[in-house]
């Protein structure tokens, strides 16, 4: 009978020897936990953009309506040698400009009440009622506020008895409907961002005897600042890449609108992809100037 006790061990398997080898390596644990995520990442987003910007070099044949992947930089030529194409792309920029400092306005106020001012109870009900509108669909608020602006909506209907007209379908629309879809991507960050002011900050600035304005533009600003560039994240690159808004509700073309065109309509999508290239240029610059600005450590 051969004694049990006698015989060496079982070898570990492979699963418990990676375990070991793990459980002593920490950055390997992590490297393993992000390895998918990861993969995932540089293959669908970054190799995907890659492509996008190699076919942003080819052409399409006038005569077969072929791709045709020979190197040009007839697209680009284009784009920068055409008043219109220009035209449209300062259009797109100022108009994300425009919404993203607007809804920096109308977010202060909000988020500074909502962390410095309000009660608990009232603070978790202006946060329920700030993220309500994200549970909506897209094309729903989009087609609520073109009833809202139409000639016999909402808003002649109350303004009427005043003698006065709303904007109807116009740029004037496309900032209105951008600024609301777009405002709890910045109320949310800037809320935040108070949230980490100390309230003993405020109470030295006032027992040293500044006054409010002093204490919001010394104080409260400085600090929230990089929260407030984390929210222009969101509503600058939301605005400057979206064309289902301003087809709704205005006759305008933004770069979104072009790009869509050449892709579905002039089946020009080595063009398509060279436009679109100038917000993304755009936005890659942005982040770096965000960066800069502590935006990252805020969001």
């Amino acid at each position: 009978m051969i004694d049990s006790a006698a015989l060496p061990p079982p070898a570990p398997g492979l699963a418990r020897r990676t375990a070991a080898a793990l459980y002593r390596r920490p950055r390997a644990q992590l490297g393993v936990l992000l390895a998918a995520p990861l993969g995932w990442l540089v293959i669908a987003y970054l190799g995907s953009l890659a492509l996008f910007f190699v076919s942003s070099f080819w052409s399409v044949d006038s005569f077969s309506g072929k791709v045709v992947t020979q190197p040009t930089l007839n697209n680009y030529a284009q784009i920068f040698g055409r008043d219109i194409y220009r035209t449209i792309a300062v259009r797109t920029v100022l108009m994300a400009t425009l919404v993203t400092l607007t809804d920096v306005v109308l977010a202060l106020p909000i988020a500074f009440t909502m962390a410095k001012v309000a009660s608990p109870r009232t603070r978790g009900a202006l946060v329920v009622s700030i993220l309500l509108p994200l549970w909506s669909g897209y094309l729903v608020k989009v087609y609520a506020w073109r009833l809202i602006l139409g000639e016999r909506g909402v808003l002649n209907g109350l303004l009427a008895p005043l003698g006065l007209h709303g904007p109807g379908y116009g740029d004037v629309a496309v900032w209105l409907v951008e600024s609301y879809l777009w405002l709890p991507y910045m109320v949310i960050p800037i809320f935040a961002g108070f949230e980490r002011v100390p309230d003993t900050l405020l109470e030295a600035s006032s027992d040293l005897g500044a006054r409010t304005f002093a204490t919001v533009r010394r104080v409260v600003l400085p600090l929230v600042l990089p929260a407030a560039v984390a929210g222009s994240i969101f509503t600058f690159s939301l605005t400057l890449g979206d064309y289902i808004t301003p087809t709704l509700v205005s006759n305008t073309r933004f770069i979104g609108n072009v790009v869509y065109d050449f892709v579905g309509v002039a089946g020009n999508q080595p063009f398509a992809a060279a436009y679109a290239m100038v917000p993304v240029t755009i936005m890659l610059v942005y982040l770096l100037v965000a960066r800069r600005l502590g935006a990252f450590e805020a969001i």
